[in-house]
């Protein structure tokens, strides 16, 4: 484990290249001993910071949720970050691009919560049923993802690892809801799809079983990750599921339609 005077430093390196969009280098090869609990903690200062500025935590994101993206970040389980009210954008937004370093959109679903999920470290796993009957609706979402923390070492090419990413917020930049809130209760959410446009074409599709067998469970694993830190999820609590597509690179210019079908559609152009 890295000591909390470099879990600090870290974390305001972090705020810094998001603002300035200016990279940084990868911190596993920085810190080779670096460790899952060791991002986590650098994420925790980051968010302070945020937090200390005025910044609101509307919610959390799941990431990593697919089979194919655990495999090729050799880990095991997802991921998580945090949600801040600045991040958040309505279908038909205008989205500066000067926001971001290297925005990439992924297709999700987002659960927005009507009662509480906090469990203990002694609680049982919460249920499918559980997360769904604390849920006042689900809606569609697509999360702008980023890179403060470079995706490919600027020397060797070498990926980063997932103990960047998780400190990089998990790569959580931004949101974008819209299309139709939904009773969870009446639709399965399993069989949900999407057709992401970019710029009049389809450049990718995918079904909502994609992540973790069903969306509820991203919600259920990451109120049982919360629970060492004592935490939990609160009522009104945004919460992106995980993407059941690849990324897809946005820059100025790119309109995209997100077609969701029964569920409506979200529209968004970078400028």
């Amino acid at each position: 484990m890295l000591d909390a005077s470099t879990h600090l430093e870290l974390a305001r390196e972090l705020d810094a290249a998001e603002r300035t969009r200016v990279q940084l280098e990868h911190f596993s090869k920085r810190f080779p001993a670096i460790e899952v609990a060791d991002s986590y903690a650098i994420q925790q200062r980051w968010t302070a910071l945020k937090l200390a500025r005025g910044r609101t935590l509307r919610g959390h994101k799941i990431g990593l949720t697919s089979r194919v993206m655990q495999v090729q970040s050799q880990i095991d389980e997802p991921d998580f970050g945090a949600l801040f009210d600045d991040m958040f954008f309505d279908s038909g937004a205008r989205i500066p691009v000067s926001r971001f370093i290297l925005p990439r959109l992924e297709v999700e679903l987002a659960f927005v919560l009507a009662r509480p999920l906090r469990l203990s470290v002694d609680d049982p796993p919460l249920t499918i049923e559980q997360v769904l009957g604390a849920t006042e609706y689900v809606v569609p979402a697509l999360e702008i993802i980023d890179a403060r923390i470079e995706q490919f070492d600027r020397v060797s090419k070498v990926p980063r690892r997932v103990v960047d990413t998780i400190a990089d917020n998990a790569a959580s930049a931004g949101v974008v809801m819209g299309g139709r809130h939904v009773d969870p209760d009446t639709v399965d959410l399993r069989w949900c799809g999407a057709l992401l446009h970019k710029n009049g074409t389809i450049e990718e599709s995918g079904l909502a079983a994609a992540v973790l067998d069903h969306p509820a469970n991203g919600v259920a694993w990451l109120a049982r990750k919360l629970a060492p830190f004592g935490e939990g999820l609160a009522a009104g609590e945004v919460v992106l599921a995980g993407s059941f597509t690849r990324p897809v690179a946005a820059a100025a210019g790119d309109r995209f339609r997100v077609d969701y079908g029964p569920l409506g559609a979200i529209d968004a152009e970078f400028v």
